[in-house]
């Protein structure tokens, strides 16, 4: 089955990241001698395990927090208690705050964010299973997506992770 996908941004995207995305993040990460970090909340470590699944990825990949909870994304990634108020974890601002955070705990050179609901569970009306914010940073610019993912969980934390190499590529080639 594959996941339908849509973005906030609006622009057409294919759920499914090939190995050439991810070598290509690699390529950019190594020819740029950047070193990248996580915050993934709803995919919980997934990206990690993926980068981490080719050889060598100590060279570019600093680590991940995983931060299930909001206690998490307080204590170790600086998420603000206003922000979650304001407008949940399962927000851009929060996103972009985790993203932030991981950069400052990890010293990296850019950060990407994951948060969402992967279900089958935590839903409500206005923040469906499947939504899922997505934010890059190198502490200057900033790449940010809402997606909609379809599926059974493991789809949705799977596209939510090839999300996040489409995004970190386009932080890179941007900037």
């Amino acid at each position: 089955m594959t996941s339908a996908v849509w973005t906030g941004s609006g622009r057409s995207v294919n759920p499914m990241t090939s190995d050439t995305d991810i070598h290509r993040l690699i390529h950019l990460l190594r020819e740029k001698g950047l070193r990248l970090s996580f915050a993934e909340s709803c995919t919980g470590g997934l990206a990690s395990a993926m980068v981490t699944s080719i050889p060598g990825s100590s060279e570019y990949f600093l680590g991940s927090a995983v931060t299930y909870s909001n206690e998490s994304k307080v204590s170790i990634l600086g998420v603000s208690e206003g922000t979650l108020e304001a407008h949940g974890a399962v927000s851009e601002e929060c996103a972009k705050e985790m993203a932030l955070g991981s950069l400052r705990t990890y010293g990296s050179d850019i950060a990407v964010a994951v948060t969402g609901i992967a279900g089958p569970g935590g839903a409500t009306y206005d923040k469906p299973v499947g939504l899922v914010f997505i934010a890059a940073t190198d502490g200057r610019n900033h790449v940010t997506s809402a997606n909609r993912f379809f599926g059974e969980r493991h789809e949705v934390r799977k596209a939510s992770v090839d999300a996040m190499f489409r995004d970190a590529i386009r932080l890179l080639e941007e900037n």
